[in-house]
């Protein structure tokens, strides 16, 4: 975990605690004057607001325990105690939805009247106004830290927003003779919560089986992979989430001949790219494959040209023609013979003779020696070198396509 990541988890602790106080703020106040003014709403919805303070506890622990480090017994991390936490408090929303259900439902059929109306009613309203700041204060921190918990956490506490607006209805009705509609409005809502809270729960599952739950970041991925200058290919992109963060692995697809050193340099690369697009990934792992053709384009520096019967010449950037052989199934499919417009030029030779072949999309080179520059280059166009081998020219073209099959 690094450091940026350590501060996001920590940032989302600090928000759950916050939201334990405020919690424990509201339960108090709705509990009193519940008690006082005999208003079942009052006191079920302070009830809820106590279940509240262990949700957000739980978050709090969550993202504590995230932010331990990998162990021999957790290779991986803890990041997925944080998904688990979620889990929990989806399905304390689904349990909210149920008592509100019930206590609608009670109230309904047993109407009430309350004593200090103007009291129960601003206390709802104070309940109604905190909620709906206390939930978008927690969504938009769980947002800019990657925490799911969190974010389902705001969700619960925009749920108190719609339970406190049941309870102040419920008050006013009550207060203007219709006693009845705060248990019919709560069954309404009541529904809403109850399919929020399964719907949070079903994601939370999936993201603990691993799932692939967001395609859009595979395209993501995939599209800023193929944007890495030498990748010809990607597949087998799989993204999981952890916690708050997410972990990627993917195939690349390079041409043959590339050095490890350059296939490092292409990973690192592309995974700086990635973090920079998607800031919660946590690593991703980049496999590295010869890129599947059934073709090799061959280059070969000549001293003339004469066909098959040219002269291969050992002066790189010098060779007064290249010959372009494409090679399929063993055998010289065509060919074609380009001079060299390196020749004519007086200095770096072999760096132009090199963004020729680049621009025939050579594979591979033939050839004895290169000097460190012409090297340099073709290497970075990621282009395999085989020494001639061969009695022919044919012969050393078809062993050159044949040292790097797969």
């Amino acid at each position: 975990m690094n450091n940026e990541s350590f501060k996001s988890l920590k940032k989302g602790e600090k928000a759950a605690k916050y939201s334990a106080y405020t919690n424990l703020f509201l339960a108090l106040i709705k509990g009193i004057v519940g008690v006082l003014s005999g208003s079942v709403a009052l006191i079920a919805d302070s009830i809820h607001s106590f279940s509240d303070i262990f949700s957000s506890l739980a978050v709090y622990v969550g993202l504590k325990i995230s932010q331990k480090k990998p162990d021999q017994k957790f290779p991986y991390g803890y990041y997925k105690v944080e998904t688990l936490v979620s889990l929990i408090v989806s399905l304390m929303i689904v349990v909210t939805g149920f008592e509100i259900a019930f206590e609608s439902f009670n109230d309904f059929l047993n109407p009430s009247i309350i004593q200090f109306p103007i009291i129960s009613l601003l206390t709802a309203l104070l309940s109604l106004v905190v909620s709906y700041y206390l939930a978008k204060y927690k969504k938009n921190i769980g947002h800019e830290v990657g925490s799911q918990a969190l974010i389902n956490d705001g969700k619960h506490s925009l749920i108190d927003v719609f339970s406190s607006l049941i309870v102040f209805i419920g008050i006013f009705a009550s207060y203007m003779g219709y006693v009845s509609i705060q248990g019919i409005s709560g069954m309404l809502v009541s529904i809403l919560i109850i399919y929020i809270g399964a719907k949070l729960g079903k994601n939370d599952i999936l993201a603990l089986l691993d799932a692939s739950i967001d395609p859009d970041k595979v395209e993501l991925i995939k599209k800023i992979a193929l944007e890495v200058e030498g990748v010809f290919g990607v597949h087998e992109i799989k993204v999981r989430r952890s916690g708050p963060y997410i972990f990627a692995e993917l195939h690349l697809e390079l041409k043959r001949g590339v050095s490890v050193k350059k296939t490092s340099d292409i990973s690192m690369e592309l995974e700086k790219n990635v973090k920079n697009e998607i800031y919660e990934l946590d690593s991703l792992t980049v496999q590295a494959e010869p890129l599947q053709k059934n073709y090799q384009i061959i280059g070969v520096p000549l001293k003339n040209d004469l066909g098959l019967s040219s002269d291969i010449t050992t002066h790189f950037g010098k060779a007064n023609y290249f010959m372009i052989a494409k090679v399929k199934n063993g055998s010289i499919e065509m060919f074609i013979i380009k001079k060299n417009p390196a020749v004519i030029a007086e200095t770096k030779k072999g760096i132009k003779a090199a963004e020729l072949l680049k621009k025939e999309n050579v594979d591979i080179l033939v050839v004895d020696h290169l000097s460190e520059g012409p090297k340099y280059v073709l290497n970075e166009y990621l282009m395999g070198i085989s020494k001639p081998n061969g009695n022919n020219l044919e012969e050393i073209i078809i062993y050159a396509s044949k040292s790097f099959e797969n």
